[in-house]
């Protein structure tokens, strides 16, 4: 099963192809308080494409800091080749408004399988 509750695209009883991914947002609130926070987690597993490739949803809560925490919650782009048949993937977004704000943010996925077969 997926281990990220956030994901609805999970159903397999096994992963099959997923990526860690790890980050943190921008500072925001620069004047008054600025901060960011950290996130980590699991993409869902590779949701086919017409093109031929393939995407993942990630979902997750960042870090909490003083009263707050933000969700991240984005689908990546397509896959994006790095050699011998690894791939990566790419996201940006804006974490949910919590605390009277919100922060971007940019990652890309760790590779699948990195140490190969």
């Amino acid at each position: 099963m997926c281990k990220n509750e956030n994901c609805s695209c999970c159903s397999h009883s096994e992963q099959r192809h997923v990526h860690e991914y790890l980050g943190s947002v921008r500072i925001s609130e620069s004047e008054c308080d600025p901060h960011n926070h950290r996130f980590d987690g699991l993409t869902c597993e590779a949701i086919p494409m017409p093109c031929g490739s393939h995407f993942h949803k990630l979902g997750e809560d960042t870090d909490f800091y003083q009263d707050h925490f933000h969700m991240i919650e984005k689908e990546t782009g397509p896959a994006i080749c790095v050699g011998n048949g690894r791939h990566i993937h790419f996201v940006e977004g804006w974490s949910s408004c919590s605390d009277g704000h919100r922060h971007d943010y940019q990652l890309a996925t760790l590779i699948d399988n990195p140490i190969g077969n």
